[in-house]
């Protein structure tokens, strides 16, 4: 089966080349291997040019869902990989998820533990952390459980559900996953295969206010018919827990916008927010 692996870069050069040479160092093939530029200003095109990749360069940013469904739209690939330009596969990362998804037919997704990296040293996830197996959807409202660096999924199931939300410029893998949580198990091989970095300056993890962004998913997700009357328990508990850590911040840090942007979705969800100390 021909895998697509999608690399989506923004500014990354200096992480990029390390991330190609751990993809063709897979044992499996064969791979189709696109590199999606968003519109990076540094080395990106040189580093590109020294590998066998699918290179293409979007002529204005449009942030990781728009790269990322840009590469799904132009791959062929029966099952398709994403990786991260910070993060590293290790080198039978993609023939154990194909060996898998071959024995377990009704899987559309695996993906594996990670091995986790912040400025430069090993680091051990907390408990919450722990790659889940099978149904998840009341642990993936909470978090986003779902690595787009580690996941393998069938092209089919995107055709389904629906690709990235480009409105969304951060929180795009949790809004993707809960829509996938919503319908499907996900499988889990419970090794790592994956090494993944951070630490680092321009990750969009790092941005303030991300709990806006998960509420808006959850306001979303809850206006899909496929919800049990119980994942919609869930779903609303969360979308106001989120709100709420969200305000508080807000209002400390002066967020004016953004607060009324969050009571406006609160409202429509009928959880009118308490009054905030």
């Amino acid at each position: 089966m021909l895998v697509s692996v999608i690399i989506p870069v923004r500014n990354r050069a200096y992480f990029l080349k390390e991330a190609l040479e751990s993809v063709l160092a897979q044992t499996y093939r064969p791979l189709e291997i696109i590199v999606v530029d968003d519109a990076s200003t540094d080395d990106t095109p040189y580093v590109v040019s020294r590998y066998p990749v699918i290179y293409h360069r979007m002529r204005r940013r449009g942030g990781p869902a728009a790269a990322r469904n840009r590469g799904i739209r132009i791959s062929r690939g029966e099952l398709l990989a994403f990786l991260d330009s910070d993060d590293l596969w290790l080198p039978s990362k993609v023939a154990l998820q194909v060996a898998y998804l071959r024995d377990h037919p009704e899987a559309v997704a695996v993906q594996p533990e990670e091995i986790w990296v912040k400025k430069g040293r090993r680091i051990r996830p907390r408990g919450k952390h722990r790659k889940p197996h099978g149904f998840f959807f009341h642990r993936a409202v909470k978090l986003c459980l779902i690595s787009p660096s580690g996941v393998m999924i069938r092209r089919r199931v995107l055709e389904e559900i629906g690709l990235f939300d480009e409105e969304f410029p951060v929180c795009e893998d949790y809004e993707l996953w809960l829509r996938l949580a919503a319908r499907y198990p996900v499988h889990l091989l419970p090794f790592p295969l994956v090494v993944k970095r951070g630490g680092h300056p321009d990750q969009l993890s790092r941005l303030p206010g991300l709990d806006l962004w998960r509420l808006k998913a959850l306001a979303k997700i809850l206006r899909d018919p496929v919800l049990t009357p119980e994942m919609r328990i869930l779903a609303l508990v969360e979308a106001r827990r989120k709100g709420e850590i969200f305000l508080r911040g807000a209002r400390k840090h002066g967020n004016l916008r953004g607060a009324l942007e969050a009571v406006k979705i609160l409202r429509s969800l009928q959880l009118f927010p308490p009054a905030l100390p």
